[in-house]
């Protein structure tokens, strides 16, 4: 739970979040994970991969039209609404991570990345944080990961999301891909999920969800992940591709 610390004028809000939050219970997430922001399409998206169950039910936090969080490692879940809601109040990402972190008394545990709606990027790795952790941002995007191989699996993902050509869904999982190319996730392979939103484009009336993908417990999710959206794709976007009935 995030308890409140004496709070500047500029930070109220914060603390307005702070106390409205529910108590919740906190586990480490060991994960890698990037956030993104589109500035062509003003798609907005999140991947994640982890050796641990259902991993996309913790670590995705997207809001068309105002930005994307990915929170980890010593988890609190209740960041990614807040730092949504700040968001949408008009602070930019890098502001929003500094307000996250002054609030916040486990925070020397957390990791966290956040992409506003003007492609600002940032994401923060705290001492705490169980090796290899770290991360690195770019025009757009931020990745970060911990409990990994390596500096080489971050490193991947962000060459990977750059050099990938295509919709944010192939980028996203080029990335992900690059990282367990890189040796991922030192425990292993579980779980993956992919959230990307985008005002008015969802396939439903009033919907902004232009997919989200959720695999929770494979051996090799990235396979899975990669059939998913592909037969998304060969849907038109609006589904799967379902046999012709005979």
């Amino acid at each position: 739970m995030i308890r409140p610390r004496r709070l500047t004028p500029f930070l109220a809000i914060v603390g307005l979040c702070a106390l409205a939050a529910p108590a919740l219970a906190i586990q480490q997430t060991a994960t890698f994970s990037i956030v993104a922001y589109d500035s062509v399409t003003q798609e907005l998206g999140v991947a994640v991969q982890s050796k641990y169950f259902s991993v996309g039910s913790a670590v995705p936090w997207v809001k068309a039209g105002v930005g994307a969080v990915a929170t980890q490692a010593n988890v609190n879940v209740a960041l990614g609404p807040q730092a949504l809601a700040l968001l949408a109040a008009g602070m930019s990402a890098p502001d929003v991570m500094r307000a996250l972190a002054a609030t916040d008394t486990s925070w020397a545990g957390r990791q966290v990345g956040i992409v506003d709606a003007q492609g600002r990027a940032v994401n923060w790795t705290g001492p705490r944080c169980m090796d290899w952790a770290g991360g690195e941002t770019g025009p757009g995007f931020a990745v970060q990961g911990n409990i990994l191989a390596g500096p080489a699996v971050t490193a991947g993902m962000a060459r990977a999301y750059r050099e990938t050509k295509g919709e944010m869904a192939e980028r996203l999982i080029a990335a992900l891909e690059a990282a367990q190319a890189a040796g991922g996730d030192k425990r292993g392979m579980q779980a993956a999920s992919m959230v990307i939103v985008k005002k008015g484009a969802g396939v439903w009336l009033n919907n902004d969800v232009v997919c989200r993908f959720q695999v929770d417990d494979q051996e090799n999710p990235f396979k899975e992940l990669r059939r998913i959206v592909e037969n998304w794709n060969k849907g038109g976007r609006g589904g799967p591709v379902r046999p012709r009935q005979k």
